[in-house]
């Protein structure tokens, strides 16, 4: 049985400690090349086993995909890491030691102190973070380069920045510009 086991832990060690801690396999690639970023609000469908194979659970059996914010600490560690390596489509097996897991605590009464958890997960999406006023996804912001400091630019601040408007996947518009904030609309800039 000890042999079965260690057959299956295989995969690539995609932890930041390269402790062994996260393996990761794809089973199915995904179709795109872009992958989602912190903050991004993923959806993904997973199945959760132990080694033994037990099943501990599923989103597929409740039929209902799983979101959540992508590197906020909402879910385990295994998770924040995995799931930004992903591409949209791509199905993978991560095996999750358990400091990327639940740890000595352990999660209910199905997963034990120290478990290591098989993880199936399949992300169908992610999205940036929606910004705008009513919430409708109008303004949706992605962050690639997090900025220094915590100082804001206030309305009438002299802001340089690099613009690069997409739709479904094509650029509309991209250019670099110095406006002064709250009169963003004179320089033909979407509000927000």
């Amino acid at each position: 049985h000890q042999m079965a086991t260690e057959i299956n832990l295989k995969g690539e060690d995609i932890s930041p400690a390269k402790d062994g801690g996260i393996l990761k396999e794809i089973i199915k690639k995904g179709y795109s090349n872009e992958k989602p970023i912190t903050n991004d609000k993923v959806f993904v469908h997973y199945v959760g086993t132990l080694l033994d194979g037990t099943k501990f659970d599923s989103s597929r059996d409740r039929n209902q995909k799983f979101e959540f914010e992508l590197g906020k600490g909402s879910v385990i560690k295994a998770w924040d890491i995995g799931v930004a390596t992903m591409e949209r489509g791509e199905i993978c097996r991560l095996i999750c030691k358990s400091e990327y897991a639940y740890g000595e605590n352990g999660s209910g009464d199905k997963i034990g102190p120290n478990a290591t958890l098989i993880f199936e997960i399949e992300l169908f999406d992610f999205m940036g973070e929606d910004i705008s006023e009513g919430k409708d996804q109008s303004v949706i912001r992605r962050i690639f380069t997090k900025g220094e400091g915590w100082a804001k630019p206030s309305d009438g601040s002299i802001v340089d920045i690099s613009l690069k408007g997409t739709h479904e996947n094509r650029i509309f518009d991209e250019r670099k510009l110095k406006f002064t904030v709250g009169e963003g609309l004179l320089k033909d800039i979407p509000e927000g």
